[in-house]
């Protein structure tokens, strides 16, 4: 089965990286999804929310204020922004689905 190889970064750190099924990204246009065997990509995002699907255990949606996305050969790159707001929402939401 193939697979995503996904890298999120934010400017000042590496925040998940890992396999997954799919991954969803607020577009500048609209919400776009990925799978497995996309074609190249490169593109903004707007506030939103990135939701990935890893192959193993559960991923928090993480609200970002923007960034960018690149794909390529099954290969996903996300270059968040987070403001405050945004960054204190991934808290939270991160603080949910670990106590759910």
């Amino acid at each position: 089965m193939a697979l995503l190889d996904v890298v999120v970064v934010a400017p000042d750190r590496a925040v998940w990286a890992g396999e997954a099924r799919s991954v969803v990204v607020p577009g500048f246009l609209g919400d776009i999804g990925f799978l497995p065997g996309h074609v190249p990509f490169l593109g903004t995002l707007r506030p939103g929310k990135v939701r990935i699907e890893p192959i193993e255990g559960e991923f928090a949606p993480m609200a970002v204020a923007g960034g960018f996305i690149a794909v390529d050969d099954d290969r996903v790159t996300v270059a968040v922004e987070f403001s405050g707001e945004a960054a204190a929402e991934t808290a939270e939401t991160a603080g949910e689905e670990q106590t759910a």
